[in-house]
């Protein structure tokens, strides 16, 4: 995926029409889901989707610019071991992109056919997918001005509401505990 293709968006839902994809949202697996799609962002607003990717302990998602681009929120500037991986529930992003060719305009790497809700993943579950186990971790994930101008106010208003914060309709962060590789179509299980 090119930068070009970020600049094109899906249309922007209404608040209704998202609060009425909720019930398919719920019906998320919660043991037991599926890795949708895997995305890598090798630069500024790149995306490539990927049909395996390593999962590093020092690296996080190999060919993702996790660890260069640092982060404004560590004291040094340095990566967020705490926020290595962001992950999305499958059906969340279905509802907000309407195509799958626009699921990696979210910024996330794994896109998880699995219930992210804190109820069901509070911080510290771990996660086996393919060879992998990471662990979610704590950091809030939200919605901000990129993820407004890629799915519209509503979406963000949708995710960011105290029961969009509840369900983690935006996502998650975790970090990767064993290496390993990962494919589309793995299995994705609490441990």
């Amino acid at each position: 995926m090119n930068d070009a293709t970020l600049a094109t968006a899906p249309r922007f839902l209404t608040l209704g029409e998202l609060e009425a994809g909720l019930e398919q949202i719920r019906q998320a697996p919660k043991d037991h889901g599926v890795l949708d799609l895997i995305v890598s962002r090798p630069g500024t607003d790149q995306r490539q989707v990927r049909e395996e990717a390593r999962l590093d302990l020092v690296l996080g998602l190999e060919g993702d610019t996790w660890k260069s681009r640092g982060s404004s929120k560590t004291a040094d500037g340095f990566a967020n071991p705490e926020t290595q991986l962001t992950l999305m529930n499958a059906r969340v992003i279905a509802l907000l992109a309407q195509s799958k060719t626009h699921w990696p305009l979210a910024g996330d790497q794994l896109f998880l056919d699995l219930d992210l809700s804190t109820a069901n993943l509070p911080a510290g579950t771990k996660l086996a997918i393919g060879s992998a186990v990471i662990e979610v971790t704590p950091p809030p994930h939200t919605g901000c001005k990129k993820f407004e101008a890629r799915f519209g106010p509503d979406a963000t208003k949708f995710v960011n509401s105290p029961m969009g914060r509840e369900l983690n309709l935006r996502g998650i962060n975790a970090k990767i505990l064993k290496p390993g590789l990962v494919r589309v179509g793995d299995s994705v299980t609490k441990v």
